[in-house]
């Protein structure tokens, strides 16, 4: 009666932040939830406000070549997103997801110190230069320094992009409708006060780098990240933290050997995989374990099937031994690996907004009245829109899909990672037509197509457009991987599955950099020039690239279309 008693009143499988059982009615809930809401805020905006400018950084500071500095943020983003999948790792097998922020922040913070004073000091920089003395790319000591203080800034965001998400998911009661309804405002909220962060970040501290200097710029981010600690830590008392359950990777690796191995040796594989009495105890003991009612057919658990011969009644080695729960846990995580997949092709588009896209208005007229708008607060368009459609979506979109489907979702998960994928493919097709345009304009005004430094007579409003679909792209894919990944992976693989959200959009950043690579060598031969080469952005075809980013957009969402149709959710409790 007593323990009975005492899994009433604490979450089982959950501690506090002193490692003692975490109790229901002072842990957890919307209130924990929210300071991961305010820190999200602060990180974003650290790291934004750097990555949105560090193209002209490097260009205008450290002279870099434009494909040069292009390639140089998009592998930075790139690493500090694929981190991201450290940071989940750690999250699950060691740590929790308390501790990996804590850890990742410290690295951030150190990382935008190196940063600082090699902006601040002239020493640590290149020799200026002016029309007259060549420019030196930085090189050297110089160089380590700057990159040594960018990959500590992309080790700290990995680690806080793999935890923060998934310890605010922690805080719900997935057992209950209102507790998954939470959840699910949380993750818009998340993606509202990461935009947030951003808008701060795209014109405050972009302004601040372009008048004031960058050493402001990467002071005001430093700070950020700093006071984010404190916030983070004055929530303690609320948060409940999941109790880290081993190595996700290594249940994965041994069902997949053991499946193997016992197919080549042909061992009989336990009758609890086909024997539906078996399988009714082992869901039994499995919702006893996450506390998460759901059902169960014959038909789930004939999916993969290969991988029922992980359990064997005479496994090979003791190490090798395992359970149904295990083998239905890895049949999850590799369902959900080509939805993951298919929002690369997302990102890669989202990637161009760091660079093409920014060089693109530089070169164009960007006064707003009498204020000069710097080309790197291009993005506070998407940011905006982000949050003025996340509360809409939630408060009025949301109810009203719940109402109409009758369902407690209204709009499915993967529903809203197609809405976004659609809505990329006209981001690119946008892109293309605006770029022709300009392209046309500077073509018709005398000296402007070989000289960029001027701007030309069209307004930067129109680049908007682009950014304005991506954007709303981001908000519907993001939220929706967001929750998706944390909802349908097993309870003990959920902060590396979250992660691979942002794991996605470092793939993109890749991604952009090899089809760069890829489309440069195929258009050039000794009679005509690269697409994306030449004096100035004006001589690249980069109207050409859009549309062939448009295209392969439209055939990768076929490809999701593939995949959602065949995809089943996990749970029947939440109805999707």
């Amino acid at each position: 009666m007593e323990l009975e008693a005492n899994q009433v009143t604490t979450w089982e499988g959950y501690v506090d932040w002193r490692n003692k059982p975490a109790i229901r009615t002072r842990h957890g809930g919307m209130l924990a939830a929210s300071f991961v809401l305010v820190v999200e805020v602060l990180e974003n905006l650290a790291f934004l406000a750097n990555a949105s400018n560090l193209v002209l950084y490097l260009r205008k500071y450290m002279h870099m070549s434009p494909s040069n500095s292009a390639n140089s943020v998009t592998n930075f983003m790139g690493t500090a997103f694929l981190l991201a999948l450290l940071g989940g790792f750690l999250s699950d097998a060691l740590f929790t997801t308390y501790h990996i922020y804590l850890i990742s922040a410290v690295i951030e913070f150190l990382g935008l110190i190196i940063l600082t004073i090699q902006a601040h000091m002239a020493s640590l920089k290149p020799l200026e230069c002016d029309k007259f003395t060549t420019c030196e790319e930085v090189n050297g000591g110089k160089a380590a320094i700057l990159f040594v203080g960018l990959y500590l800034v992309a080790l700290g965001v990995g680690g806080i992009k793999g935890s923060l998400a998934a310890h605010g998911g922690e805080q719900f009661d997935e057992t209950t409708p209102n507790g998954r309804k939470q959840r699910s405002t949380f993750f818009n909220y998340f993606v509202f006060c990461l935009s947030c962060g951003a808008l701060i970040a795209v014109t405050f501290v972009v302004w601040i780098e372009d008048n004031k200097g960058w050493e402001w710029g990467f002071a005001i981010s430093t700070i950020s990240i700093f006071v984010s600690i404190p916030v983070f830590l004055a929530g303690s008392t609320t948060y409940r933290n999941k109790v880290p359950s081993g190595s996700p990777l290594a249940t994965i690796l041994k069902v997949l050997v053991a499946a193997s191995l016992n197919s080549c040796i042909g061992r009989n594989s336990s009758s609890a995989v086909v024997n539906p009495s078996n399988l009714h105890l082992c869901v039994k003991e499995l919702e006893k374990e996450t506390k998460k009612e759901r059902t169960s057919t014959e038909t789930s658990t004939y999916t993969l099937k290969f991988l029922n011969n992980a359990v064997a009644n005479d496994p090979i080695h003791s190490s090798l031994e395992c359970t149904v729960e295990q083998v239905e846990d890895v049949k999850v995580v590799l369902k959900v690996l080509p939805i993951f997949a298919c929002t690369i092709m997302l990102n890669c588009c989202l990637a161009q907004l760091s660079t093409f896209s920014v060089e693109q208005a530089a070169t164009m007229n960007t006064k707003l009245g009498s204020l000069k708008v710097p080309p790197a607060s291009l993005p506070v368009f998407p940011v905006v829109f982000i949050m003025i459609l996340a509360p809409i979506y939630d408060h009025l979109i949301i109810p009203y899909a719940r109402k109409a489907t009758k369902s407690e979702m209204g709009i499915t998960h993967l529903q809203r990672i197609g809405i976004g994928l659609v809505l990329s493919i006209v981001a690119m097709a946008v892109a293309a037509i605006v770029e022709v345009k300009r392209k046309r304009v500077a073509t018709d005004s005398s000296g402007l197509l070989d000289d960029a430094t001027k701007p030309l007579p069209i307004t930067f409003f129109w680049i908007a457009f682009q950014y304005l679909f991506l954007g709303s792209a981001d908000l519907f894919t993001l939220a929706g991987l967001l929750e998706f990944f944390f909802s349908e992976a097993p309870i003990r693989m959920r902060s590396l599955a979250t992660s691979l959200s942002w794991a996605s959009l470092a793939m993109g950043y890749y991604l952009s950099s090899v089809i760069v690579s890829i489309v440069n060598t195929a258009t050039s031969s000794s009679n005509h020039r690269p697409w994306l080469s030449g004096a100035n952005i004006n001589h690249y075809h980069l109207e050409r690239f859009y549309w062939l980013m448009c295209v392969l957009s439209g055939l990768n969402f076929l490809h999701y279309l593939f995949w959602a149709i065949k995809y089943k959710y996990r749970g029947t409790c939440t109805n999707h």
